[in-house]
């Protein structure tokens, strides 16, 4: 299932995004023969109305419609068996990596010493 999600990413970014290859043409042909008849079909409904097919899936929420997505959906991907669609928007959901953040370490400015007093003088009588 991961290839096939693989291929339909790599179709939507060659039908989408304006790549520097001049041999779009045979690419996108080639692809599209590896890809199901019923999956290719409802990608292309998607298609014609400008959508893209395909959407990552980050924190539960679909990227393509920002709606939340069922947990068992979510567990779904993660296993990688089968193919899942979004409720929502009707585009193919795949997880995206995720994202490390790496904790910034704040330095304080120290504040100067403070300058002591002399100790008063005792008095002695």
């Amino acid at each position: 299932m991961k290839e096939l999600i693989d291929n339909l990413l790599k179709l939507q970014a060659l039908q989408f995004d304006k790549p520097a290859v001049e041999d779009v043409a045979a690419q996108i042909a080639s692809l599209r023969a590896q890809i199901p008849a019923q999956v290719l079909g409802h990608y292309d409904r998607l298609a014609i109305r400008g959508k893209k097919g395909v959407a990552a899936v980050r924190n539960q929420v679909c990227t393509g419609c920002h709606m939340q997505v069922p947990l068992a959906v979510t567990i779904t991907l993660m296993h990688g068996d089968d193919i899942r669609i979004c409720d929502c928007c009707g585009r193919y959901l795949y997880l995206a990596a995720p994202v490390v953040e790496t904790p910034k370490v704040v330095k304080r400015p120290r504040k100067p010493a403070a300058a002591k007093k002399p100790a008063p003088a005792l008095l002695t009588t």
